[in-house]
Formats: structure tokens, sequence, C-alpha cells
């Protein structure tokens, strides 16, 4: 006699009662965003530039198929087989493992505290990227308005309008400051708009995530076109991808190259297994581990490629202006003709100058310019973003521009990533029931939203 097939007992836990992705491509492009960060943009170029070029691809490649796949196929897995989240899943599989969703839960609330500021600097970058000329563009005047501020001048006006004027910070680490309103305000707004993605769930990210997944890959393919046009763009991804072999005796460089990875693609934080809950159980989670974690790589890979293309014009710049400051100094101490010295010939007049007048030379206020020596001032994290790239641009035609198509991409690529954040907080809480299921989802994600801002007030 023929037996009725056992119901699931995922299934029959929640059956039609929990969300459920409209299609594959918003799980697929919720799964992307969440991975798909700023790390992708400011750290993964800086190590390939800090550990041999495209040699660090070596133990990245590495890493991404022993350690990535494999962990971020089981998130997938097991999340849309017992379709709940991280603390649900880890119970389910064993109740001494319920700590171990507890600390994805407590992971992502930590997380989501000091990312979600960084988004908030980011918002503040974007509103004053709306001026011509740009406010990092050049040193306040000073109080008396005879000069300029000379703090200012002792560094730089990027440099000062990051330090001072936005995040204000103090010279001790025990002075906690005051409260930065201008940010404050940003916090809020920062919140506010991930609250409205994530008010109700799938139900709403799913909507807002094909802009906020897609947005950055347009404004990508947009700088690498323009940074590839720029003088000095070759030099930047020679120098990029340039391998060194030998420094793959370095084992901090495996290492770093194993973080990178866990780290890109958002392993252990318990959102991926959220997202995945709402999958059907039958889904082929293989199949999407590989091409998500690929996806990623590339990113990472493509992100690269149009940061130094970008760098590499600026590394330049930079060079020439040291050039010309030198040709200058040797023009004035020895009466040359104005512009008879090029920049080709440089080297060559310094050597003559050197032999026949050498204490003339000695004197002069020479630095020495050395292209690869600006092509080591790329920075990682937010140095790389708020200093560099935004000195950068200043040397670009119509700044303003490329100053909101570069932060707009920043906002969007950090709010794709609060989205997964935030759900890895928020599902498991409705699943083990923290509020009646009477009270609605807004109230659990809005209390949510506002215990953040009020533990990480900006000051």
């Amino acid at each position: 006699m023929a037996h009725a097939p056992e119901p699931d007992p995922a299934a029959s836990d929640l059956g039609d009662e929990r969300p459920k992705w409209d299609n594959k491509a918003q799980y697929l492009l919720s799964c992307i965003g969440f991975a798909v960060g700023l790390g992708n943009i400011w750290r993964f170029p800086y190590l390939c530039q800090t550990y041999g070029g495209g040699a660090f691809l070596i133990p990245y490649v590495i890493a991404l198929v022993f350690e990535g796949i494999p962990i971020f196929h089981v998130e997938l897995a097991i999340g849309q087989r017992l379709r709940k989240g991280s603390v649900g899943v880890w119970t389910a599989i064993s109740p001494y493992l319920s700590g171990v969703g507890l600390g994805c839960v407590t992971l992502s609330f930590l997380i989501s505290l000091y990312y979600n500021t960084i988004v908030a600097w980011v918002l503040w970058y974007l509103l004053n990227s709306f001026q011509h000329p740009l406010p990092w563009s050049s040193c306040p005047p000073d109080l008396n308005r005879t000069g300029f501020v000379e703090e200012c001048q002792g560094s730089s006006a990027v440099s000062y309008f990051w330090y001072r004027q936005t995040l204000n910070i103090t010279a001790d680490i025990d002075d906690s400051g005051s409260i930065q309103w201008w940010l404050l305000i940003c916090l809020a707004a920062s919140w506010a708009v991930v609250y409205m993605c994530v008010i109700r769930g799938i139900e709403t990210t799913g909507k807002v995530i094909y802009f906020t997944a897609l947005f950055p890959y347009l404004v990508l393919t947009i700088f690498l076109i323009r940074g590839l046009t720029l003088p000095g763009a070759t030099k930047g991804l020679i120098y990029l991808f340039t391998p060194n072999m030998h420094i793959l005796q370095n084992p901090r460089v495996w290492l770093d190259a194993a973080t990178q990875i866990f780290f890109s693609l958002s392993l252990a934080f318990g959102g991926h297994i959220a997202f995945a809950s709402y999958n059907s159980p039958r889904n082929d989670c293989q199949k999407d581990a590989v091409v998500i974690a690929l996806v990623n790589s590339m990113t990472s890979l493509y992100a690269s490629i149009a940061v130094f293309s970008v760098l590499g014009f600026k590394a330049t710049n930079d060079y020439e202006h040291c050039l010309d400051r030198n040709i200058l100094s040797l023009i004035n101490e020895f009466d040359f003709p104005e512009q008879s010295i090029s920049r080709d010939d440089y080297p060559a007049v310094l050597m003559h100058l050197n032999a026949t007048w050498p204490k003339r030379v000695a004197q002069l206020p020479l630095k020495a310019c050395l292209l690869e020596d600006f092509l080591d001032k790329s920075a990682s994290g937010p140095g790389l973003a708020f200093i560099i790239f935004t000195e950068t641009v200043l040397h670009m035609p119509g700044a303003p521009v490329w100053a909101v198509l570069f932060f707009g991409m920043l906002f969007t690529l950090g709010l794709s990533t609060m989205f997964g954040t935030v759900e890895a907080v928020i599902t498991p809480l409705l699943d083990v029931g923290v509020l009646p299921r009477w009270v609605p989802k807004e109230a659990l994600t809005g209390h949510s939203g506002m215990l953040n801002t009020r533990l990480h007030k900006p000051g």
C-alpha cells in the first residue's frame, strides 16, 4: 500500500505564514548587496597593493575556494532548510549551539552601530558635495578674515575638513568631546532611511534592493571609464597588479586573505541565514553560494581597477607638481629663462648643476620626486574615501559631479549591507517570539533602530 509523503518539519512549523521572496532576483541581489560593501571598495585594493599586487590574488582565490564558498554554502543551506533566523537554526541543530545564534545576533547588532555611523559620514559628505566649489577644496578663512586657518594651512584643506569640520576630533582618546550635531542629524537620517527600507522585512527590502545593489555597479563603471582616460591611469594599474611572488612567504599575507574573504562575504553574521530562511527549502543553494561568492570577489577586483586608475591619476598629478616646484626653484636660483627646463630634462639638468654648483643646489628646498612614493600614499578604510579620493576628485573637471557619484555609491553600498545586518537581528527576534504576534513587525524594527541611535551618538 502506498504511503503519503511525510510532511516537511520545517514547513509545518511556519506553514505559509513566513514571508517569501517575490522572485529569485530579489534574493540574489539582497545577498549580493549584503556581501558587497565598503570593504570591497577601500580594503581589497589596499591589500592587493600592499601584498605584492597580483600575487595577493593567489592566497585570496585559495581562501575563497576552501574557506569562503563552503562556509557560505552551509549558511544558505541551514537557513533555507530550517526556515529560521540564526538563533532558531543553531538551536534546532543542537541546543548546545544556541549560543552561536545569540553570538550572531549580538555581533550584527554591534556591527550595525558602527557601520551606520560610517554611512552617516558618507551622507554628510554626499550632502556637502552639492556645492561648487567643494567645501574641502580650500582652507576656511580665520576669525579676522585676513587669512586662512593656521591649522588648515599646516596640513591640507582635505584633512582639515575631515578631522576638524566633520569629526572635530579631540587630542586625547580620554576626551570624548562634544556631540557634533551635524553628524547626529545625519546618523538619525541614516537610521530613518534604513528603517523605511526594512520596515516590513523582505517585503520592502526586496523592492529597494534593485536600486541599492545595482547603482554601485553603474557608478563603478562610470569611474572605470573615466579613470582609464585620465593621465597616469596605466601607471596606477601597473603598480597595483605587478606581482611580487616573494611576499607570499609572509604568513601575514595568507591571514589577511582569509580574513578578507570572511568579512567580505559577511560570514557568521547571520544575515545570509535570515535571507535564506525566506526561500523555498528546495532552492538550489549550492549554485547560489557559488554565484554570489564569485560576484562578490569579481566586484572587489573590478573596484580595484576603477579605484587605482583614478589614484594613478592623482599620483601622477602630484608627481608632476613636485617636479614643477623643483624646476621653479632651479630657474629662480640660476636665472634660467622661464620654461627652459622641461620635466623630461629635469634629471639631467639637476645632475649637471650638482656637478658644477653643488653648494648652491644643496641650499635649495628641493624634494625627492618619485612616482612610486606618491603611489604608496594610497590608504585603506575611511582614509581612502574621505581623504585620498576626496582630494583626487578636486583635480577632475566637474569635481562636484564626481563627488556626488562617489559618495552616492558609498551610501547605497552601506545601505545594502545594513539591510542584511538589521535583518540578522530582527529575524531571530521574531522567530523566538520576543513580541506577541498581534504587535506589528514595524514596531520591533523601529524600536531596534531607535535603540541603535541612542547607543551611538557621535561626539
